[in-house]
């Protein structure tokens, strides 16, 4: 964890509240290629960027060469999840030695088909396993964390949604 930066970024929000908003972007294509990865995009960032491809599962109508869109959504709440548990117990002192977060959902695909309008999702956990630090410790972070982390507040906040035809 880079703690200098983590540090000087905390000290700059608490003078200047504005600098803590950020936007975050992911734009991409979809691809009409049979058998190709369903949709592409490119992830830049400070150092490089990553082109991501996924598509429907194969019982939906993708071709298995991709992870699907819920594989990510889970892969970027896993990832936040971990990030935000592992900066939480650097600024408490806790030195981490293991920590694996795992993220899944339940799912009932019949509003996704338009068979039903019954709710997709019906549940999210995550699971952490970490070790470093006493078990009290560790739960306190865990709890900061459930509290902290931009991903889980995705999934137990109504959040506003924009949609929009260009």
């Amino acid at each position: 964890m880079n703690m200098g930066e983590m540090e000087k970024f905390a000290e700059l929000i608490t003078t200047d509240g504005a600098q803590a908003k950020k936007n975050k972007r992911v734009s991409g294509s979809w691809i009409f290629e049979e058998g190709k990865p369903q949709f592409a995009a490119s992830l830049e960032f400070v150092k490089g960027k990553a082109m991501l491809n996924c598509e429907l599962p194969v019982f939906a109508g993708g071709w298995g060469t991709s992870p699907d869109p819920i594989q990510y959504c889970l892969y970027g709440i896993a990832a936040c999840f971990a990030v935000t548990f592992a900066a939480t117990a650097t600024k408490e002192g806790v030195n981490l030695t293991k920590l694996d977060v795992t993220a899944e959902n339940w799912m009932d695909l019949r509003k996704q088909m338009g068979v039903s309008k019954d709710n997709i999702i019906e549940k999210v956990r995550i699971t952490a396993h970490a070790e470093g630090g006493s078990r009290e410790q560790l739960e306190r972070i865990l709890k900061l964390t459930e509290e902290r982390c931009p991903g889980t507040e995705c999934v137990v906040r109504s959040i506003p949604l924009e949609v929009a035809l260009e």
